[in-house]
């Protein structure tokens, strides 16, 4: 058992999302940097799908009821228990008793922290994680609050001894200014090929309308081919007959304010979408703040494919220095 003494800013149940139920409009939720919360997973011998906390830029006060091994990664948010300091992305021995805190956050957005066990939380539609703008999965549908008590399930594979570390060259570094590659379309051909260059050329501001249901950038205005609305679609030029969102895909309402829409967006609706992030940025954009720069790169689908195939052997490294210590590489 965990007890919440203080919660923290915005601290929730997540997995590795609610998957196969976008078409009746249910978003995945989930853990929005995925490579992080796999590795808090793999330290501590989850299930590659258990439940973790995610934490975003200020933690919570936790004590531990019980003694377990615990690992924390994600953005750099200094780690104390009982006052003294321990390092992320490291495999911890927790006591009964001990109290978990940190300091502010120094780079980066969120923070995962994984139990030995998983945060054991009721299922629904297939996962554990929290969608609060529904009110289900998670911690009673919501963000952590002091007294709440969290159980720790059954979700270990192997045991992983205290100490037990992500190379260096394994762990991702932060920065206050970000490129994220995206790949052009659906509805990119509404934009002015002027203001598709500028989409590109300009730093964008990431506005403090930044969550886990999307980022605002802040810019300066896009332009949309003038154009008799069809049947079905608003009267603003940014507005199409509705379409699905991809999760990473940015609209632009009013040609204003460009919006990313992430884990907990609407799954569609009636504004143009002029590309995606593709799918191993997403981690990057998750940890981006509110004041920080963000430039867009395009890339194709081809390059797109070979940036995930170099993630997943990146993640397939990762596993095998952990796991091959332990005796034996298990398949989550």
């Amino acid at each position: 058992m965990i007890k919440v003494i203080n919660p923290g800013l915005q601290t929730t149940v997540q997995d590795s999302g609610r998957i196969g139920h976008y078409e009746v409009g249910m978003p995945p939720s989930g853990a929005m940097d995925k490579y992080s919360y796999t590795a808090s997973n793999l330290l501590v011998g989850n299930k590659e799908s258990a439940a973790v906390l995610e934490i975003t830029y200020m933690g919570p006060v936790l004590e531990f009821q019980q003694n377990v091994t615990v690992a924390i990664t994600g953005g750099e948010m200094p780690p104390k228990i009982n006052g003294e300091p321990v390092p992320m992305w490291e495999t911890l021995e927790v006591n009964a008793g001990d109290v978990l805190s940190f300091d502010f956050i120094k780079q980066g957005a969120r923070v995962y922290l994984a139990v030995a066990g998983g945060i054991d939380v009721p299922l629904i539609m297939e996962s554990r994680a929290t969608y609060t703008l529904c009110g289900i999965g998670g911690y009673e549908g919501r963000a952590l609050q002091a007294g709440d008590e969290l159980k720790i399930g059954n979700e270990k594979e192997t045991s992983i001894p205290a100490g037990t570390r992500i190379n260096d060259e394994l762990i991702p570094t932060f920065s206050k200014t970000n490129e994220i590659r995206v790949v052009l379309g659906l509805c990119s051909y509404r934009l002015t090929e002027e203001s598709k260059d500028r989409f590109f050329s300009i730093e964008w501001t990431v506005t403090p309308e930044a969550n886990r249901v999307g980022y605002r950038f802040k810019g300066e205005r896009l332009n949309f081919v003038e154009r008799e609305q069809p049947f079905g679609a608003g009267s603003n030029p940014s507005n199409v007959v509705d379409l699905g969102y991809p999760i990473g895909s940015i609209q632009v309402p009013d040609g204003i304010e460009p919006i990313a829409l992430l884990n907990d967006a609407v799954t569609g609706g009636g504004y143009a979408t002029i590309c995606t992030i593709i799918s191993t940025d997403l981690n990057k954009m998750a940890q981006i703040k509110t004041n920080e720069k963000v430039r867009f790169k395009a890339v194709d689908i081809h390059e797109a494919l070979q940036i995930r195939k170099d993630y997943q052997n990146k993640l397939n490294k990762m596993k095998q220095e952990v796991l091959g210590n332990v005796g034996g590489i298990k398949n989550g």
